[in-house]
């Protein structure tokens, strides 16, 4: 019967072993769980932060094409508007170019123009007969800044106006 009762023991000795390895495998297996679930919470908050920081950086990224288009946008505005303006300014000077082939021409043909006082070609300078300097670029017919004015007097644009 001792022997029966040492192997009673010895049983109940590795069926309490048994248990407390198993207990302390389950409770290190649910603290692993437990480290797991925080574990995907956390990346869980991490995902939701990448995600609100990749919309902003969209939505910035969509401002900064949008000013970048708006910005291509306003030079060719710009590239336009200078081409235009360049080619009305040699509409300008060719208008101005005209005029004073016509102011010219209005001179030569003008046979109020003549009287004892002409110029090396046997024109009458109206300037100096007005008492203006010829050489006064306000009043000279041939400067840069004269124009074709039809309310001029002398004004012809070989239209008969």
């Amino acid at each position: 019967m001792t022997e029966a009762i040492i192997v009673i023991i010895a049983i109940l000795v590795l069926v309490a072993i048994f248990m407390a390895v198993r207990a302390g495998r389950e409770r290190k297996l649910e603290g692993r769980r437990t480290e797991a679930q925080e574990l995907r919470e956390t990346a869980q908050t991490h995902d939701q932060r990448a995600e609100l920081e990749q919309a902003e950086a969209d939505r910035r990224a969509a401002r900064a094409r949008k000013a970048q288009a708006e910005a291509e946008e306003q030079a060719a505005i710009a590239r336009t508007e200078a081409v235009a303006a360049q080619e009305q300014s040699e509409v300008a000077e060719r208008e101005g170019s005209m005029a004073r082939e016509h102011h010219e021409r209005a001179r030569e043909i003008d046979p109020d123009a003549h009287d004892d006082r002409q110029d090396g070609r046997g024109l009458v300078d109206r300037d100096q007969h007005d008492g203006i300097d010829p050489r006064d670029e306000q009043h000279n017919d041939h400067a840069d800044a004269d124009v074709a004015n039809p309310a001029d007097p002398g004004f012809s644009d070989r239209r008969g106006t």
